[in-house]
């Protein structure tokens, strides 16, 4: 298998990666992440993971395999992005309360010689307990999520916030190390296709 590579400056993508034995380099992606709208759709976050991956080709210097990811959370098929300032962090948690949504990861892992490219997106169904107003204060005072999508860290909830989490937690954090390595094992194969069909040509 080639050099790995992170397109993530999150460190809990690194911890993940790196607890499932995974040894990668990291490297920053030259791609400004923009959303047109708050519309969710698997494309659009799949793309989201796939600009990441290929914004930082010009940043690697040896033939590698560029794994991006895009994590959003979704309520009411809307994306919730990370709040701006304590009132709307607040006003997310509300919304979250009592309630049950969707975490979705998109991975992208991109080889860097032929730009062959796989994508996969995993969803978490995540339920909140009802979240009184003093808990919500709480959790922001004390952990402070504000570069968080959906106001909050699964990973530093307390206890009592979360009802029930149906799916891979992994992918709440930040992605699925299973989800990574299903990738690179399809990925491979597809190269192994690309090669045998239009390198080495049968005569």
């Amino acid at each position: 298998m080639k050099n790995l590579v992170l397109a993530s400056k999150s460190p809990r993508r690194s911890e993940i990666l790196k607890k499932a034995g995974f040894k990668f380099d990291i490297v920053t992606s030259d791609y400004e992440e923009e959303l047109d709208n708050k519309q969710f759709s698997y494309d659009k976050i799949e793309n989201l993971a796939k600009n990441k991956a290929f914004g930082a080709l010009n940043n690697i210097n040896k033939p590698s395999y560029i794994i991006s990811a895009d994590t959003v959370v979704v309520l009411d098929n809307k994306i919730l992005t990370k709040p701006i300032g304590r009132n709307d962090a607040f006003k997310t948690l509300q919304s979250l309360s009592n309630r049950e949504h969707e975490v979705v990861t998109s991975i992208c892992i991109l080889d860097s010689e032929t730009q062959k490219y796989v994508i996969n997106s995993i969803t978490t169904k995540v339920e909140f307990n009802l979240l009184t107003d003093k808990m919500i204060e709480f959790y922001i005072d004390n952990y402070k999520p504000f570069d968080k999508a959906g106001a909050y860290g699964i990973q530093e909830l307390p206890q009592g916030y979360v009802n029930q989490i149906i799916g891979n937690l992994e992918n709440v954090i930040g992605l699925s190390s299973d989800a990574v390595k299903d990738l690179i094992i399809q990925l491979e194969h597809l190269l192994m296709v690309f090669q045998e069909k239009y390198v080495y040509p049968q005569d």
